[in-house]
Formats: structure tokens, C-alpha cells, sequence
């Protein structure tokens, strides 16, 4: 299988900003499997914590939003060079930058590591874009939750849905920020490619890389969006 999985940037960081070492050497393990078994990833890495921390440092300095965009993109790179260095000879050795490039570096059969592309869109809409582009069969979205909630998970009777629509989907997240670091689980563009190339995505607890394996054998894990009559 060919597959696109976006890892939050959140997912290795602990809450002081330490980076979670153990848990990218378990990201690794669990993505050499899957190579061994002859599947093809290309991993996409969000910003997490750091890069939240350098936006509203840039904005309280008189940034711009596309500025604060690239303080994003930068640090999302370097958390997809981690996972890089963990993956040793398996992955591409370049972190890509565009999609042409994903293109080249695909021919090379090994894992590919991405981290964003452009100022105004989430790493989310990154690999909703490289998914298209690479003509994944599947893009799998780890998050620090385990799903997608009917409203705001943190506020009482939420309830996590097993499947999601796709005009659901951005209905529930309609109120998420559009600034640069403020992106939810999937901003507008994200949804829309998603929505027009009808790319089966899931999106899953990560807290756990095990889950990976779980959703690549079949079994029932967090909330897949789906569309239409799909």
C-alpha cells in the first residue's frame, strides 16, 4: 500500500517542550515494519509546541502572517529531520520541499519525509497535497486525540465519531483559527483536497505509533472521513 501519514508536531513533545526521543524511535520501528512488509510512506511532520512558541514570538515582534507561516514550515522540517536521522538508510536523506520534489524523490523507493510547503496552508493540507500528488491509497492523520468529536471534545457529552462526512467535517471545524499556528485537525485547504480527490483518511490517536499498524491491517481505529454515499 502506498500512504501518506501526517504525524502532529505535538505528538513528540512532551508539555515543557522536551523533545520525546523514545516515542520517535517508536514511529521508526513501526514504519521500518510496515517498509519490510513492502508498503511505501511518506510521513509529513507538523510543528508542535516550538513552533508555537517562535510564531507568537515573531507576531508579538511585528511579523507578518506569511513570516509567522515560515516560522511554521521551518520547524516542522526540522521535526521531520528527526524522524529522518531515526529512520537511518530506510528514508529519503533530503527533507522535501515541494511537491516536484516529492515526485523525485518517490523514484527512490524509500520512506519520504516531509514537514510543510507554503505560508496560509497546515501541514494537514501538506499532505492532503502530497497524498493527491503521490496517489496514496490512504492518508492516515496522527493527532493527540483519538478521533473527531461532534463539538469541542473538552467540553461535556462531546461524542467521537466513528466515520465523519466530509461537509460534516467542516461544519464542526468552521470556528478553528485560520493564523498561522492556530490550525485544528484540518484547515480549509486540507479539507478541500481531501474532499476532491475523496482520499480515504483517518484520523487517529498517535499518542500510540502501534495505532499505524492497527489501521494497515484492517482494524478499526479513531474516525474516517468519508464521502457522500461513500
Amino acid at each position: 500500500m502506498r500512504a501518506v501519514l501526517k504525524i502532529g508536531g505535538s505528538l513528540l513533545y512532551d508539555d515543557t517542550g522536551k523533545v520525546l526521543t523514545d516515542r520517535i524511535r517508536r514511529y521508526a520501528a513501526t514504519v521500518r515494519s510496515l517498509v519490510k512488509e513492502g508498503h511505501q510512506l511518506v510521513i509529513v511532520v507538523g510543528g508542535g509546541k516550538p513552533a508555537r512558541v517562535f510564531i507568537n514570538a515573531a507576531r508579538e515582534l511585528g511579523a507578518t502572517e506569511a513570516q509567522c507561516d515560515w516560522f511554521g514550515i521551518k520547524l516542522a522540517r526540522h521535526n521531520a529531520e528527526l524522524l529522518c536521522v531515526s529512520l537511518g538508510d530506510i528514508a529519503y536523506p533530503k527533507v522535501v520541499e515541494s511537491l516536484d520534489e516529492l515526485e523525485t524523490a518517490m523514484c527512490s523507493g524509500k520512506v519520504v519525509l516531509m514537514g510543510g510547503l507554503l505560508p496560509g496552508q497546515s501541514t494537514n493540507a501538506a499532505a492532503a497535497l502530497a497524498a493527491e500528488s503521490v496517489r496514496a491509497e490512504k492518508m492516515l492523520n496522527a493527532t493527540n486525540v483519538d478521533g473527531v468529536y461532534d463539538h469541542d471534545p473538552s467540553q461535556p457529552g462531546a461524542k467521537r465519531l466513528d466515520t465523519v462526512d466530509i461537509a460534516q467535517l467542516r461544519t464542526i471545524l468552521a470556528r478553528s483559527g485560520t493564523r498561522a499556528g492556530e490550525y485544528e485537525l484540518f484547515d480549509a485547504v486540507a479539507i478541500g483536497v481531501v474532499e476532491r480527490s475523496k482520499i480515504e483518511t483517518v484520523i487517529f490517536d498517535g499518542t500510540d505509533p502501534e495505532n499505524i499498524l492497527r489501521l494497515f491491517r484492517g482494524k478499526r481505529v479513531g474516525s474516517t472521513i468519508v464521502h457522500g454515499s461513500k
